[in-house]
């Protein structure tokens, strides 16, 4: 059977967070700079569709492509890290300052490579800015002011506007990286994240990093944004509720409905087992 239990879900989503703070300095960020550029890419893909069909749910159903690869390929989303990482905080089989080190690195990596994307992406629609007659200019250009100028306006309340729909975003989206483990055929691990992922793209929720893209995007195409728009209406209060999203509605339900005393133990002997096991044969060999 494909399908992974509850009890055995959770040993993966701890599993998966002490990796993940395990990994060099080089890895997280590598692997962070290729996301924020497939992001970049699923993003545009997802905006053609749309512009083609005249259908925006059109574009949420391809979005998610961008995060089968990312998942698929194991690399690094800080969206998805949000929910596992502070699990094997919990569990204490990570640390607080490892935890901060991943997101320290991978948050700007995003930067990078959605910046990376989204300079080469507006250098071919504008033919190297000597063309404005692509329709995908005033669509990208509309989509960055829709995510700063309409919060801006509001003020204070503005910023709880972005933190609350980006907490609802990130519910959806940790939800679809949970998803990918409840399943061990790559068939059913796409299938399980589809669903979710589609759902916050369809609802034009908030996620910090397609907004790495979009924004930066919109930006060099003369969208009426400064960079202090940029993170103080938008960035800034996404990251938040992406994170507070992540745990409060999506990790720590999950983790306490289905975790006790008993699995736990049962989790942690195991890696006691799978760490002393090289020690063993080393002694014996």
């Amino acid at each position: 059977m494909s399908y992974v239990k509850p009890d055995q879900l959770i040993d993966q989503l701890v599993h998966s967070g002490v990796v993940k703070t395990n990994l060099t300095a080089r890895q997280m960020f590598l692997r962070g700079t290729l996301s924020g550029a497939i992001l970049g890419a699923a993003t545009t893909l997802a905006l053609t569709a749309a512009a083609q069909t005249g259908l925006p749910i059109v574009g949420a159903l391809v979005f998610p492509v961008g995060f089968c690869v990312i998942l698929m390929l194991g690399l690094e989303l800080v969206t998805g890290s949000f929910a596992l990482i502070p699990l094997a905080i919990l569990e204490g089989r990570t640390t607080i300052a490892k935890g901060l080190k991943n997101f320290a690195i991978v948050i700007p990596a995003h930067i990078v490579g959605a910046g990376l994307y989204a300079a080469l992406y507006v250098g071919v629609i504008t033919y190297l800015g000597t063309d404005t007659t692509d329709p995908m200019i005033q669509a990208i250009i509309k989509m960055a002011e829709h995510k700063v100028l309409p919060y801006a306006a509001v003020g204070a309340g503005g910023v709880l506007v972005a933190i609350i729909k980006a907490m609802l975003c990130n519910w959806m989206v940790a939800l679809g990286t949970i998803m990918f483990y409840t399943s061990t055929s790559a068939s059913g691990k796409i299938l399980g994240m589809w669903l979710p992922v589609l759902t916050f793209f369809g609802l034009g929720l908030e996620h910090a990093v397609v907004n790495m893209f979009v924004i930066p995007a919109g930006m060099l195409l003369g969208a009426d944004i400064s960079f202090a728009d940029w993170w103080g209406w938008n960035t800034g209060p996404v990251l938040i509720g992406n994170f507070l999203g992540a745990v409060l509605f999506t990790a720590l339900p999950l983790y306490f409905s289905h975790r006790n005393k008993v699995n736990r133990a049962a989790a942690l002997q195991d890696d006691d087992d799978a760490e002393t096991a090289p020690e063993l044969a080393a002694r014996h060999s």
